[in-house]
């Protein structure tokens, strides 16, 4: 999630993977005072706990087929090697089913998010597709390098995504602006949404 400012934060891309170990145990330390009005409501904690303690999830063959004859071709222009693009789109179907979210909205959100660029990190110290605040792995007894995996992130930003959903009862709108730390903002929001109207819409 991004700290709302006049300039949207951009993710930033590491060309070293160890600078970004460095970097995500700066944040780990700062994040609980520097950040602490994102991703801290109680009632988070436990959800994102039984998230992840919940078994592989196995799609219908027919289905997974149509979804990815959809939207590969889109996310390849964003995602060039053939094995992450094949990890985002299992594992958006599985999260979406299992949390009964729309799948369609979830690809927008990393598309906004991160740019499914996995090894990014905001301004905020938000890390990876989903932009998950970095004192979770702590939290979960979890490494910080977990973020950046593509299970994990999207397992804990769905998590994520659904209690805001069901806190504002449905509305996109509020529960997007939530997502991003941006209450009363409707910035985030209409990009998101105008990015799942135009890019990620499932035909």
């Amino acid at each position: 999630m991004h700290i709302p400012t006049t300039t949207p934060a951009v993710p930033v891309r590491y060309a070293s993977k160890w600078g970004l170990w460095l970097v995500l145990m700066l944040v780990a330390t700062l994040s609980d005072n520097a950040w602490a009005d994102h991703q801290v409501d109680p009632a988070l904690e436990p959800l994102i706990r039984r998230a992840l303690a919940e078994g592989e999830c196995f799609e219908d063959r027919f289905d997974r087929e149509v979804w990815f004859t959809a939207m590969e071709p889109k996310l390849k222009r964003l995602v060039k090697d053939p094995d992450e693009r094949r990890e985002i789109l299992e594992h958006v179907q599985c999260e979406a089913k299992r949390q009964r979210l729309p799948a369609p909205l979830v690809m927008a959100v990393i598309d906004v998010e991160s740019q499914f660029n996995r090894w990014a990190v905001s301004s905020a110290g938000a890390v990876g597709l989903m932009q998950v605040m970095p004192f979770w792995p702590r939290k979960l007894g979890m490494e910080n390098s977990q973020l950046v995996k593509i299970p994990h992130n999207i397992h804990i930003g769905c998590t994520i995504l659904k209690y805001y959903l069901e806190r504002e009862n449905g509305n996109y709108t509020k529960a997007l602006a939530r997502y991003n730390g941006s209450t009363g903002r409707r910035n985030y929001s209409d990009k998101v949404l105008i990015r799942l109207a135009d890019r990620w819409r499932f035909k």
